[in-house]
């Protein structure tokens, strides 16, 4: 499984939460719970969860010094759970950082290239992509072209909305379109982290 951790976060947020009351860290999931509950849910295949790739950005220790220590404490938590390997890329901060956000730059690139160069190597047999950014779509693509793996999507189904937003191939038909592993809230709530990853433990 590959995921898209600041992607899932914001989606889960928008899913399932007030951005504008709720704590910041509701949003997070355990790596490795998630893997296993989108491992088990093709009935129709016997599957073993492998390995959970997170991609993250990790802000700059000198100009986020708690945002920097919050992200690390959360990795080491995450490392010490089973089967998840982490990536990370430092935060751009613009010159008039904090008054403008830290962008990620260049974790998308790294995601969309462990999963076609991983699939060209035949290191896995189920490739499951959790991110709603359509830049990793040329990466979905290209796999699906390999013709060797079986290729699905993941993403949070929001409460009480009829329309909802998964990665998609363009100019297909719906029956054409990778398996979408929707998690709802209750599967979300089985899955999620409520650490204060800010505060020393």
């Amino acid at each position: 499984m590959f995921v898209d951790y600041q992607n899932a976060y914001r989606r889960a947020r928008a899913a399932f939460h007030d951005h504008q009351t709720d704590p910041h860290w509701l949003g997070q999931f355990y790596p490795d719970a998630l893997g296993e509950m989108v491992a088990g849910r093709r009935e129709t295949h016997e599957r073993q969860l492998h390995q959970v790739r997170m991609y993250r950005g990790l802000p700059d220790a000198r100009k986020d010094n708690l945002g920097n220590r919050a992200t690390l404490r959360q990795i080491a938590t995450w490392h010490r759970r089973n089967s998840v390997s982490v990536t990370t890329r430092p935060f751009r901060h613009p010159r008039d950082y904090p008054a403008s956000p830290p962008q990620e730059k260049g974790i998308d690139v790294q995601l969309a290239l462990d999963f076609v160069m991983m699939a060209v190597r035949d290191e896995y047999d189920v490739g499951v992509l959790m991110s709603n950014d359509t830049d990793l779509r040329p990466a979905l693509e290209e796999v699906i072209q390999l013709g060797r793996q079986t290729v699905e999507v993941a993403t949070w189904a929001p409460i009480g909305q009829h329309r909802r937003y998964r990665l998609h191939l363009t100019g297909q038909f719906s029956d054409r379109q990778p398996y979408c592993h929707w998690i709802d809230h209750a599967a979300y709530l089985s899955v999620q982290d409520t650490t204060d990853y800010t505060r020393p433990r």
